[in-house]
């Protein structure tokens, strides 16, 4: 029904129709067309997705999300769920792509590693949409970081995401909400699907980042994959 090839073509044509900022240098040096989207990785018949903010410089050389220092911290916690051991090789550790979705909030690198502006989020919210909905068949999404998470609070009620956010438990339980997406012929559909918040990985991120190994094992206990 949904051809993904045709979705990564849409949200090329966006992004041409229009200019927004892009790290231009990094896409160059990666010999990638900036304007092509790195949409996500993985299976979109995974039961699994993980979410992050937006692309790094090595997410851009692998023309894959999630694969950076932070990526890859991710990327060895899910290969110890699945085989109880870390994974030896970059091959190894690629495996993990069977099982999983990766996607982002923006499909681009922003320069300096800055969060993109809401207005770009909106702009490329249809697209991040119809992946989730059309395209991907699961429904768990583990978000990773605050910028991740509340990409969904357009799905929940009035401010439920910001007063979950604010709980205490809140890397321990998780969200349901309703995604919607539109289709091109101005339909529109729901998808049940549930949110388990975690820390963003980054070796920046002082609070969180010697525990996160242990907490996203945790989360992983939680869901299926």
């Amino acid at each position: 029904m949904f051809d993904i090839e045709v979705l990564i073509n849409q949200v090329q044509q966006e992004a041409q129709r229009e200019e927004f900022p892009i790290d231009v240098p990094v896409y160059k040096y990666s010999k990638l067309d900036p304007t092509y989207p790195v949409l996500y990785a993985g299976n979109l018949q995974s039961p699994l997705c993980f979410f992050g903010r937006d692309l790094g410089k090595d997410e851009v050389k692998a023309r894959q999300p999630l694969i950076g220092a932070a990526g890859t911290l991710v990327r060895q916690g899910f290969y110890q769920a699945m085989h109880q051991k870390k994974a030896s090789s970059p091959q190894e550790l690629q495996s993990i792509c069977d099982r999983v979705l990766l996607s982002n909030t923006v499909p681009y690198k922003p320069p300096g590693n800055k969060a993109y502006s809401v207005k770009v989020k909106q702009r490329f919210r249809p697209y991040i949409e119809r992946l989730l909905v059309f395209h991907w068949q699961g429904n768990q999404i583990i978000t990773l970081g605050t910028e991740a998470f509340k990409w969904y609070a357009p799905y929940g009620k009035p401010r439920e995401l910001d007063t979950f956010f604010r709980r205490s438990d809140r890397f321990e339980i998780m969200l349901n909400i309703n995604l919607t997406a539109t289709d091109d012929k101005g339909e529109t559909y729901q998808k049940s699907v549930s949110l388990l918040p975690l820390p963003h990985p980054s070796p920046l991120n002082q609070k969180y980042y010697a525990i996160f190994p242990q907490m996203l094992q945790t989360r992983l206990s939680q869901v299926e994959f």
